[in-house]
């Protein structure tokens, strides 16, 4: 059973994805055995909560130093037996301690097709604005493994999404959400789950299902 540690930062929607994933038994490797919030009040937690899963919030405003949060964390995803870290709308950024720590063992979801619309700022509805801002007609969304730089880490699934004529940030949002992040970032999950991804330097090589 692998066990999952996801972070949040907002209502939970993506982690939400994952528990319905487990339930229904695409996730049948997988176990949600703590939830992390940065922030006191997020939906996220009460997700967790109604599932029975261990949730607290461990917030970096309450650490004097990127440093003291890592081992905070660190110490946290150990006492859960944590061997994947799920960023699911997570915001606060992660130092190196914690990144070196769970190294290609930390995903993230992103609501682009990176390398469009990605990088320090650009998280929440911001991608959306300028994906409509630049009118470009294809966005969608992204999972990577996480480096310590903002969006750059190696690839590992992307699904695309058609822009509309009427699409506001919102109608986008809400699409990319619904038709692609609830998709791949449990099927990223599910792949790390059966030992399925490789990274070799800035690539990740998707190996074929083993016959059971």
């Amino acid at each position: 059973m692998l066990n999952i540690g996801v972070m949040v930062s907002g209502s939970g929607t993506n982690l939400q994805a994952i528990l319905d994933r487990i339930d229904d038994g695409m996730l049948k490797h997988c176990c949600v055995a703590t939830v992390v919030g940065s922030k006191e009040g997020i939906y996220a937690l009460e997700r967790a909560e109604k599932k029975g899963i261990p949730a607290t919030v461990i917030s970096r405003k309450s650490f004097q130093s990127v440093g003291d949060y890592d081992k905070a964390l660190i110490a946290h995803m150990k006492k859960y037996d944590v061997k994947l870290v799920v960023l699911a709308g997570f915001l606060s950024l992660l130092g190196d301690g914690f990144v070196k720590t769970y190294e290609n063992a930390i995903i993230n979801i992103h609501p682009s097709l990176i390398p469009s619309f990605c990088g320090k700022g650009y998280y929440g509805i911001v991608p959306h604005q300028k994906a409509l801002e630049y009118g470009v007609k294809i966005t969608g969304a992204t999972v990577q493994f996480v480096e310590l730089e903002y969006d750059s880490g190696p690839i590992i699934l992307q699904k695309p999404v058609a822009v509309l004529p009427d699409d506001t940030p919102e109608t986008l949002q809400k699409r990319v959400m619904e038709q692609a992040e609830w998709t791949i970032l449990p099927e990223a999950i599910r792949l790390f789950s059966e030992g399925r991804l490789k990274v070799d330097g800035r690539k990740v090589i998707i190996s074929e299902a083993k016959e059971m």
